[in-house]
Parts: C-alpha cells; structure tokens; sequence
C-alpha cells in the first residue's frame, strides 16, 4: 500500500471543493492520532496535497501512530518532507509536545471486529484513555478545533423506527457483547468530549462514521475488502450469512470531505453522521453487484464462519440520517456505490 493517482485525485477534488475552508490550514499545524490508518492517512494526504499545489506556507503535519496493528507505508511518502512529523507512541499514554498545535483529529482506534475482540482492552484503553489525553493536550494548547472520530456503532442495532439513524437516536448497544468493548468505549469517548466542552470549552466535534471504503482498506474480513479481494483473486465471493442485512456504503472522499467541514466548523459540541444516505444494499445484492462489475464472472457461495461471534449483535441495518450534515454543514456525498467500488478496484490498494 502507499499513495497512487487514484487517491491523488480524491486528494485534488476534496481541496479544490473545500478550497476556501481548507485555505484556513495555510501555515498552521494538524495533528492526526492514528494516521498510517485507512481514514485518517486520507486526511494526512489532503493537507499534503495542499502543502505540495496550492500552500505558499505550509501546514505542519504530525502524525501519531503506536504501529501497533499497521506500518507506516501508506503514508511514506510524507517522511521527505521537512512540515511533517513523525511520533511513534501509544495514544492512552499521556503525550508530551512542546510546540504549538491548532487542530487536532483523534483517530487512533481499533476499529475492525476481529482485531478489537482480540485486543479488547487495548481497543478500550485507546477510545477512553487516548481520548482522554488528546482532550487535554487540546486543552493545553488552546487549540481551533478538535474532533473525535467516533463510529456509528455506538447506535448498536437500532430499532426499525430509528433506520435511518438520526443523531438524536440514544442506541441500542448491549454492553456485555463480543462488540462491546468498542461500541462502549467510543460511547465513553463521546461522553469525555462533552465535558471538556462543557467544562473547559474545549471546541469538539464528534464524528459518527458510517461504512466507509475505498482504497487502502485493511483486509480484516469485513464485507466490503472481502467481497473486493475475492474478485481481484477471481476467487468466488465467500459470505458467511444468508445476506439480508443491510448496509449503506460511503466512498472515502466523500467521508473526508464531510470530516474536514466537520473540523473546520464552529459547531462545537456537536455530533455529526457522515456517510452516504443512498438506499440501503442487502450484503447479498452487494456481494452480486461486485459480482457484476468483475463481469459477472464470479460465484457467490455461502460458508459457515468458524467464529462463533462473528455476527453476534451485528446490527441488520445501518443507514444514516444526514439532514443535520446536509443543513448545517452543506454536506452533500456525490460519489455513488458502484463508482466508489470501481475506484477502489482500479487503485489496487485493497
């Protein structure tokens, strides 16, 4: 994995449709925990993009990263260049930066099932404690904007009334779950921007990501990196359930552009979906439109997981309510399912 044409392009069209609230970035410094990762290695190449075409004065770029479940590759391209830094420390330890910081995104987590229910206390650790700290160094460093990447799993499975899921709705999460550890402690997290807001000002945003992809997915057996890597093996799509869920997907693009009007607003304490409101695909239908666009070449077969957990409290839906991000923050996706999944293919990064 590394940078190509393909997120260079996304990189273009988010600073050339944000050109005038990313100009704010000129001469300032971002700091992103988690930044080797899919997402936020995404915002690290916006501001590098910038920096390279359009900053006379560029935007300083640190990078927090334990590497503990990733490698700095995605992001090697940024090493050569004198505005970025690098910290290679655990974000639930207390960090020590002396120099001045204007915006900060907490990114760092584990967000695929499988690696949070094997690290489930480093997963808990990283959403409460790393928080925490990020929270306090804003504090520390008065900084312009902090946001929080949470998830939409902190709606749990939400009832049919709730679909799409409103910023509004409370949740429905068990505790005690093989997800809890993550469900819970980005809930926790949410809580702990709310004070510091509430207590000490702090500008917080909270973002509730919703099933994002594109290129430089992790292969950590969630649906879409699957489906897209069987294809690329011309291997049969492999589904481990009889497919009625259903899921909306949002193209990484489209998710960044929303993250940066989220950082660059003044709508502090505020929690946001970002995601894409599309109608919602059964994992089934998108397991044949994969299918499809490969050629229609490839089978779609059903196996039983060996993971007994594996769909424990898997929610059947998942679609956001956007009409707080579409009015507040004119956030409009424009990428379409089927496009995104052909740009992922096409960057070879899956």
């Amino acid at each position: 994995m590394g940078i190509n044409n393909i997120i260079l392009e996304d990189a273009k069209r988010i600073a050339e449709e944000l050109k005038k609230e990313l100009s704010v970035l000129e001469g300032k410094t971002f700091l992103v925990t988690g930044g080797t990762g899919f997402i936020c290695s995404y915002l690290l190449d916006v501001v590098y993009y910038l920096n390279e075409n359009v900053f006379k004065n560029p935007c300083k770029i640190i990078c927090l990263d334990n590497l503990a479940n990733s490698k700095t590759t995605r992001i090697d391209h940024l090493f050569s260049r004198p505005y970025f830094t690098f910290i290679n420390q655990d974000v639930s330890l207390p960090v020590n930066y002396q120099e001045n910081i204007d915006f900060i995104v907490h990114g760092a987590s584990l967000a695929s099932p499988i690696l949070y229910r094997e690290q489930p206390i480093q997963t808990i650790d990283a959403n409460s404690l790393g928080t925490r700290n990020m929270l306090f160094l804003a504090l520390e460093k008065k900084v312009k904007s902090f946001v929080y990447i949470s998830s939409s799993e902190i709606y749990g499975d939400p009832t049919e009334n709730n679909v799409p899921t409103p910023e509004t709705y409370w949740g429905n999460v068990s505790s005690i779950g093989p997800r809890s550890c993550y469900d819970e402690s980005k809930r926790l997290g949410e809580a702990l921007c709310m004070a510091f807001f509430n207590k000490h000002n702090v500008p917080v945003k909270i973002i509730r990501p919703f099933n994002i992809f594109g290129p430089g997915m992790a292969k950590d057996k969630r649906v879409m990196s699957d489906f897209i890597n069987n294809g690329l093996k011309q291997e049969p799509i492999v589904m481990f359930s009889k497919g009625e869920d259903t899921r909306t997907f949002c193209y990484i693009s489209d998710a960044i552009e929303g993250f940066f009007r989220v950082l660059l607003s003044d709508f502090n304490g505020e929690a946001f979906n970002i995601g894409n409101d599309e109608k919602e695909i059964s994992m089934i239908d998108l397991a044949k439109l994969i299918s499809q666009i490969f050629g229609g070449k490839l089978d779609v077969v059903q196996k039983i997981n060996q993971d007994a957990n594996y769909l424990k409290d898997n929610p059947k839906r998942r679609c956001p309510d956007l009409s707080k991000a579409r009015n507040m923050l004119n956030y409009r996706p424009k990428i379409s399912l089927k496009t995104g999944i052909e740009r992922t293919i096409k960057s070879g990064l899956v």
